[in-house]
């Protein structure tokens, strides 16, 4: 059994953010919604520090009804204005707009034949080596720049290349966790084991 309790990538000292290192940050996320909250969260988080999202998820999860994308899709200018004074939430208008419009590109990707799960797994990159230090991580590989490009030709806001990549570091698509890190082999395998929305179409 690893040991979670030292060399964590990040996280420790901080028992939610530790949590969230060892049994989320990594692991494959292959469900719309899903998908879609953690794209929502990272836009939110632009600016800020993860675990500043963290701490207000449950309510960012309440006041956004459970990221269900048909329900947030119809979210009015009424419902966006309370949630500007939701203490909550990260209240930033721009990114409250946004995550309304990327419900709505969501519904629109099912509308065209595909998914977000399908969209974003296939910019799935190759496996690549451990690294040993988090200033080796990038913050933009080809891959995200690509994916960033795909998003916002789909009508998605606020999926710049950074914050695509921080999306696929936080939902699988790679595996960043240090080659010292006491989980990196659980997620490893967990990566490997998990369906692959891209092989279902």
């Amino acid at each position: 059994m690893p040991d979670h309790s030292s060399q964590r990538c990040f996280g420790d000292g901080d028992p939610l953010y530790e949590r969230y290192h060892d049994r989320e940050w990594g692991r494959p996320v292959t469900d719309e919604s899903g998908l879609f909250e953690r794209l929502c969260l990272e836009a939110f988080q632009a600016g800020l520090s993860w675990i500043t999202v963290l701490r207000k998820r449950p309510r960012f999860r309440e006041a956004f009804h459970g990221f269900d994308p048909e329900r947030v899709a119809r979210m009015t200018a009424r419902d966006r204005t309370r949630l500007l004074n939701d203490v909550g939430i990260i209240r930033n208008r721009a990114k409250i707009e946004a995550t309304v419009t990327n419900a709505r590109a969501t519904l629109g990707l099912r509308a065209d034949g595909t998914d977000l799960p399908n969209l974003v797994w296939s910019f799935r990159p190759e496996e690549a080596p451990a690294r040993v230090d988090l200033a080796s991580l990038p913050a933009t590989t080809p891959e995200s720049v690509a994916l960033s490009k795909a998003l916002k030709s789909s009508g998605f806001r606020f999926v710049g290349p950074t914050t695509a990549y921080a999306l696929m570091q936080a939902c699988g698509l790679v595996n960043d966790h240090l080659s010292s890190c006491p989980v990196r082999d659980e997620v490893q395998e967990a990566r490997t084991g998990a369906r692959d929305p891209t092989a279902e179409r």
